[in-house]
């Protein structure tokens, strides 16, 4: 008798997302398929724009119903399905479950109440024995994501306003919240993008290390490829709705499959100089007339009539890696003949 493996933390099949707006339906996720384990760090890359967000927060149920409608899909979390849980089961998930780093912490943050008014109720809700704690208890159980997150001086800034912290401080405090419940799984999105570079540089870091030590799973959504690097487990890229590579981190890089892929790491500006670095030709499809077959293909330099015809599944090109492009499907030599004819 063989046991059955573990569920996976997370897994999403066949998700999509359309938005009604009153020139038509947005078809902006079109069957995202993708999974995180327990203790993996996940990236996900793609240009602003190709549903990165809109996924994510789909995940933590956020988004606004209507005008988003979720026509098809399953997001398994621990094995239950997030879309039919009831919303008292749904706050449950939020936090101990499963947390999230906006990429703007002004917006995260209310103006009107001072970080320990806003991180208090995370504290107490965060765990049923927190419920009965005193407001005192409260305010020193709260100087504690403060601390892990390195800022100085917690007393003082839990009686401090958002605006008078610095950009920083702020994104700081969100992480700080973020993983005050100690969630199973947390979502970073573009955790850095509102700040400079040097200190975007060290609170990637900082967010590096804390999910380390608290052996949190982790989405990180960013544009860098360079954070992406350094930081995750495995890849997935995705492009105007859909997931099209994925692979071991060191893989990908080592490999990159995907015309997309291969467009987006000829994007990056070389240090050691060797000429202007390559963009992609072309822009994001509408979302209300998207193309048919695959998305990328009125961008690609490898189309083939296949592709205007038919979305490609998924294709293993080695163990781990795969790419959703029909130049890696076992009929690619006839694709390639079609397309000379």
């Amino acid at each position: 008798m063989s046991l059955s493996a573990p569920p996976r933390l997370l897994e999403v099949k066949d998700l999509s997302v359309h938005f009604k707006v009153y020139s038509g339906v947005l078809k902006v996720l079109d069957g995202v398929t993708f999974s995180v384990d327990a203790g993996e760090k996940v990236g996900l890359v793609g240009e602003t724009g190709c549903g990165k967000t809109t996924t994510m927060k789909a995940i933590l149920r956020i988004l606004p119903i209507p005008p988003a409608v979720v026509p098809r899909g399953e997001i398994l979390f621990q094995g239950e399905d997030l879309l039919r849980m009831r919303p008292d089961q749904m706050r449950q998930v939020r936090g101990p479950g499963i947390s999230m780093v906006f990429q703007d912490p002004t917006a995260s943050l209310n103006p009107v109440f001072t970080i320990g008014e806003q991180l208090g109720p995370v504290i107490r809700y965060s765990a049923p024995e927190n419920r009965g704690l005193s407001r005192r208890q409260i305010r020193q159980k709260a100087l504690i994501p403060l601390q892990d997150v390195a800022l100085a001086d917690p007393e003082r800034l839990l009686d401090a306003y958002p605006i008078q912290l610095s950009g920083g401080m702020r994104q700081r405090v969100c992480i700080g919240m973020a993983l005050a419940t100690n969630p199973e799984l947390l979502i970073a999105d573009e955790p850095g993008t509102s700040l400079d570079v040097t200190i975007q540089d060290q609170v990637i870091r900082l967010l590096g290390e804390l999910v380390e030590r608290k052996r949190t799973s982790v989405i990180l959504i960013t544009h860098s490829l360079g954070v992406v690097r350094e930081m995750t487990d495995r890849v997935y890229v995705m492009y105007a709705g859909n997931m099209v590579e994925v692979a071991p981190t060191r893989r990908l890089f080592a490999n990159p499959l995907h015309p997309y892929t291969r467009g987006l790491m000829e994007a990056v500006p070389k240090l050691t100089g060797g000429g202007m670095a390559m963009g992609i030709p072309g822009r994001l499809p509408s979302y209300q007339h998207p193309p048919s077959g695959c998305r990328f293909h009125t961008r690609c330099p490898h189309v083939m009539p296949v592709c205007r015809r038919e979305k490609p599944p998924f294709f293993q090109a080695e163990a781990g890696h795969q790419a959703a492009c029909f130049l890696y499907s076992p009929e690619a030599e006839r694709h390639r003949n079609e397309a000379q004819a």
